[in-house]
């Protein structure tokens, strides 16, 4: 991080956010569909125009396009009375103007200040992106080509009244002219109509940068806000010309892809691909919005544009001009271009396109090079395509939303970088997957957005984070399932409110539904039904199922997983928490859950400050940037599976979730952990103070552990067996290996020195016993580690400790750790040289009277063990992940069946 500098610039702060883009009706679609990564390239629509008419595979041939796919806006309804507009004008107005009314409307119900009457609509501004003409020009243009028409026939011998009736045909394809036609095809009226509609005062306007329009109205519009002559402007960009006649110009650019795709500076890129939207914004000034109260996404904190000069073509790009833009951002901020982790490209996808704009990051950079792969790099276009006009715009919402979010998001369709770009060695990477934005908590994220046009026009927005602690207004909810809860007095009052709530809130996004529910709940009733939905239109469905197995057994509890759970309140069952070990870690274990609750990103981001390493942060292993070969995955999968990151990575998962059930107000009353996972369990019960000590603890024990196995390289195998069978396996052949786990009557861990192990694997083969080698780097719970028992009790006398607030099991004992401090370091230390006695630790906590067992970290391999455990006796074992499902919906089924 350079000094820090005075920043020359007011802040401006986006207090609304909305959109139209393919897939999309609103902010919290798109946001969703940029997430999952969905991609929305289509063949082109028939109601556009006839693919035969115009296509042609081979590029470069006059009059044709050898392109027939794009991205195209979802069908909106529309009401012209909803804007006092009278229904005839509908066909004499362009459907750009009608659309963006509809995002206008949206992006100012989004505004709070706006809601709460804190501006004036006087002093509301709209400056919009607009390039080029609307698709009513072109069909007024050539409603007037009648004398071509005539002429042509003519010439062609056609009578004279044939000529008349052939004319007369085809311009009754157009629509007719009247006095609401000439204001209904203008660009500028795009921004005059909202402002008419809507009732605005201030300045409304267009700006025509070609495919940099969205960022050169949102510069225009910064200007107003602080030169003082609006309070709050609407700006972004509106594009809804993917008609023919831009495909044309594409084509014999030639610019568009040949293979029909977009593919941002990936190997494969070769064109960009046409899409159509809307997005706009709501900008205030900072201090205003903060005094106001208002709901903040991010904060604007430079702009910068430049002009390429005197290039090589009009349409060319040029990276020092877009290099240019860029320093001229970060000049006006507090901050420099180190410290940006996220940067939303323009991206088009052709090749020299790419290639220039990375060679301006490049330039813009080059102070700080020395430096590897520290910042995102993607386009939303692989998405939605090359939306124009109101392509900044997109890209805009895109990096506000990951700001607010604290999340950063993927670019789809990138099978390998391009080569040519050589970004191992620059600041980049190619961000392919959502992963959760993991940040020290002392400082902000930063972002920034970049958008060239034809014409040399070059402008870049450089955004940062706004903290408002604990303010979630306006957080999308981007979970891909949704729990439902239901509750009553009886069974039928339970499945009639279920019905009576699904019924209110028919229209109502799924999301809402399920907030509305959760808020109605009431976790005290004898009844309670949850459902775990993913399609909205599925809900009915899976209530009528539900309800007719609650009718069938109605006083008794049941489940059936990824769909529903029915409850009936009974005797309080004690619930025992229990944590996983070595083992069960697996590269972005976590990763859903902390892009989706602020509770369980926050333990992330506290890690990420703890000095674990000096080369790598905890997350960065956790949660490493996308690589492309098997190669690279498997070295990153190596990384976490080493001792001394593999403990302290499932610590802070397990970690994050008890977060998470600390806001639910879930407690234990017993703990335990298999192996590892003690240290877990000590500090879920209060015996190890602090999460930074309970990293440094799992830190420290794996680094010992470490240097065991280095010393002596060791393996461990599940064998699936009781261990009677394999001891007296093992007292029979001849293998100095020993059993390091009893896990459950079926399941042991054998362990020793690797050669020795694959000597008794060997032997278990011919003897036709089920084994499976474990992802661990020695041979843990043996003589093998005993050497680090002795440094990691001296560690832990560093370490304040103190008596557990609930029982914790021990793995060596069976029974639980005593209250004495030194007794807990010394039985914590030597555990991790003992075998590990899970089999009997989960049969003395059901004796104890636990019933409910729940599964706290990264996979669910201790649920199986449970089971197995305790079959045949009553309990129930649920997992909080699953390694097969995204972690939300593994977490919503876990809390649907606790409900």
């Amino acid at each position: 991080m350079t000094e820090q500098k005075k920043a020359s610039f007011s802040p401006i702060a986006v207090v609304g956010a909305s959109g139209l883009f393919p897939g999309s009706i609103g902010g919290q679609s798109f946001w969703r569909n940029i997430l999952a990564g969905e991609d929305f390239m289509t063949e082109v629509p028939a109601d556009h125009w006839l693919i035969d008419d115009f296509y042609d595979s081979e590029p470069g041939k006059k009059g044709k396009i050898y392109s027939d796919r794009g991205a195209f806006l979802p069908k909106v309804d529309f009401d012209p009375m909803e804007f006092g507009m009278p229904p005839k004008q509908l066909s004499t107005t362009d459907t750009a103007q009608l659309l963006a009314l509809i995002v206008a409307s949206k992006v100012l119900d989004d505004a709070a200040s706006v809601q709460f009457g804190k501006v004036d609509k006087s002093d509301i501004s709209v400056i919009l992106g607009v390039a080029s003409a609307t698709e009513m020009v072109g069909q007024m243009v050539s409603r007037i080509q009648r004398p071509n028409w005539v002429k042509a026939l003519r010439e062609a011998g056609i009578p004279e009244s044939k000529v008349i009736e052939v004319c007369e045909g085809i311009e009754a394809t157009y629509p007719e002219w009247d006095e609401s036609t000439f204001p209904g095809l203008l660009g500028n009226v795009v921004a005059g109509r909202i402002a008419n509609r809507l009732d605005l005062g201030g300045t409304n306007c267009v700006v025509d940068a070609a495919c940099a329009s969205s960022l050169g109205a949102v510069a225009m519009a910064i200007r107003e806000l602080q030169s003082g002559s609006s309070n709050l402007v609407i700006t972004g960009g509106v594009d809804a010309l993917n008609d023919i006649f831009m495909y044309m110009c594409f084509s014999q650019t030639p610019a568009l892809s040949a293979t029909g795709d977009c593919r941002p500076f990936s190997v494969d890129a070769d064109g960009t691909m046409l899409g159509e939207g809307i997005g706009m914004v709501a900008l205030r000034r900072l201090e205003d919005a903060e005094k106001d109260g208002d709901r903040i996404y991010s904060v604007i904190r430079g702009v910068g544009s430049s002009s390429d000069g005197r290039s090589g073509s009009i349409y060319a790009p040029e990276s020092r001009g877009q290099a240019l833009a860029i320093r001229r951002a970060y000049d006006m901020t507090a901050y420099d271009v180190d410290e940006v982790e996220l940067i939303e490209a323009h991206g088009t996808a052709t090749k020299a396109g790419d290639a220039a704009e990375f060679g301006g990051l490049k330039y813009a950079f080059e102070g700080f090079a020395d430096r590897r792969q520290w910042c995102a790099l993607g386009s939303v276009k692989s998405q939605i395509g090359h939306t124009k006009s109101a392509a900044g715009a997109a890209s805009l919402f895109k990096v506000v939303m990951a700001l607010h979010h604290k999340v950063l998001p993927g670019t789809i369709k990138v099978s390998q970088p391009n080569p040519a770009l050589n970004i191992e060695e620059s600041p980049f990477y190619l961000n392919t997957e959502t992963r959760p934005w993991i940040h020290d908590p002392g400082t902000t994220r930063k972002g920034s957005v970049s958008s060239f046009g034809f014409g040399g026009s070059n402008f870049h927005v450089a955004l940062e984070e706004h903290v408002q602690r604990g303010d979630t207004r306006g957080r999308y909810h981007i979970s891909p399932v949704e729990l439902l809860l239901f509750s009553g007095t009886t069974p039928d009052e339970l499945i009639t409110s279920a019905k009576a709530a699904i019924e209110k809130l028919a229209g109502s996004a799924l999301s809402m539904l399920a907030k509305q529910c959760q808020t109605d709940f009431v976790a005290t009733s004898t009844y309670r039904l949850a459902i775990v939905v993913e399609d909205r239109n599925s809900v009915t469905t899976q209530i009528d199922q539900a309800a007719e197995k609650i009718k069938a057994q109605p006083e008794k509890s049941f489940s059936m997983p990824n769909r529903f759970h029915y409850g009936v309140a009974g005797e309080q069952q004690k619930i025992g928490f229990l944590f996983p070990g070595q083992g069960s870690q697996y590269v972005n274990m976590g990763a859903e859950l902390a892009c989706e609750f602020d509770q369980a990103r926050e333990a992330w981001d506290i890690a990420s400050t703890l000095e674990l390493d000096a080369e790598q942060r905890l997350d960065q292993v956790v949660f490493p940037i996308p690589v492309f070969t098997e190669a690279e995955r498997d070295l990153q999968a190596d990384l976490l599976t080493s001792t001394d990151w593999a403990q302290p990575a499932i610590g802070c998962v397990s970690w994050s979730m008890l977060n998470l059930l600390e806001t639910l107000d879930l407690k234990p009353d017993a703990v335990a952990g298999h192996s590892y996972g003690e240290v877990a369990a000590l500090y879920a019960a209060g015996a190890i103070k602090s999460p930074a000590s309970l990293l440094a603890v799992s830190r420290r024990r794996g680094e010992l552990m470490k240097e065991a196995a280095a010393s002596t390289p060791g393996s461990m195998t599940a064998v699936r067996a009781s261990n009677q069978e394999v001891q007296a396996y093992l007292d029979e052949w001849d293998c100095a290996v020993c059993v390091a786990n009893i896990n459950s009557p079926s399941q042991v861990v054998i362990a020793g020195k690797t050669a020795e192990i694959e000597k008794a694997e060997s032997q278990l083969q011919a003897v036709g016993v089920t084994f499976r080698r474990l992802p661990v780097a020695t041979a843990f719970h043996t003589d093998i580690v005993s050497p680090s028992a002795e440094p990691f009790h001296e560690f832990l006398g560093g370490i304040e400790v103190s008596e557990p607030t609930v029982p914790v099991y021990s793995n060596t004992s069976a029974s639980t750790y005593g209250a004495k401090q030194e007794e807990i370091r010394k039985t914590l230390a030597w555990q991790l040289a003992n075998p590990v006695r899970f089999q009997e630790l989960i049969e003395q906590m059901h004796d104890d009277g636990i019933r409910l067992f729940l599964e706290v970290g990264p996979n669910s391999l201790l649920a199986g063990m449970v089971k197995d455990c305790l079959k045949g006796r009553e309990f129930e074992v649920i997992s909080l992940d699953n390694k097969k499902l995204d972690g939300r919906s593994a977490f919503w089924n876990a809390l649907g069946s606790l409900s």
